[in-house]
């Protein structure tokens, strides 16, 4: 029997919390990385404010995905690769913020006074650093229970 039932949902209701919030951050991803879908792209670029809006949609696919994940292992002991992953997680979208904003922070191939421009170089660094957040939430996952 279980102590109360608050307890036994608060996993199930962290995932839906997890869920709604990784959602709406891929739907602020999409706004970001193509406002087109929803008519609303003003410029043939993709520039600073698109840049900022989908890093901070992934920002909230990062947090929803955490959030999911550390729920499912319940009250256990969480193993290490689980540490490993989640840090994975946080640099790979560090990794992505630098990236996307890198000619912000004057390493891209345009400076900062000139219109920044999301560029070839950006798009490889910020999809690296997305298979990086994909292979950290790979390594959070629960496979074995006891």
């Amino acid at each position: 029997m279980s102590d109360s039932p608050k307890t036994e949902n608060a996993p199930d209701m962290r995932v839906r919390l997890s869920l709604v919030v990784t959602f709406a951050g891929l739907f602020i991803l999409t706004i970001g990385a193509k406002p087109s879908l929803f008519g609303w792209d003003r410029s043939p670029v993709v520039g600073f404010v698109q840049i900022v809006v989908f890093l901070i949609g992934l920002a909230w696919i990062c947090v929803g995905g955490y959030i999911g994940l550390a729920s499912l292992w319940r009250e256990s002991e969480r193993a290490i690769v689980y540490d490993i992953g989640s840090r994975l997680v946080a640099t790979g979208f560090v990794c992505a913020v630098f990236a996307g904003l890198a000619d912000i922070a004057g390493m891209g191939s345009h400076s900062f006074p000139n219109m920044p421009y999301f560029g070839p170089w950006q798009a490889t660094g910020v999809i690296v650093s997305q298979g990086i957040i994909a292979l950290g939430f790979l390594m959070m996952i629960p496979f074995k229970r006891k």
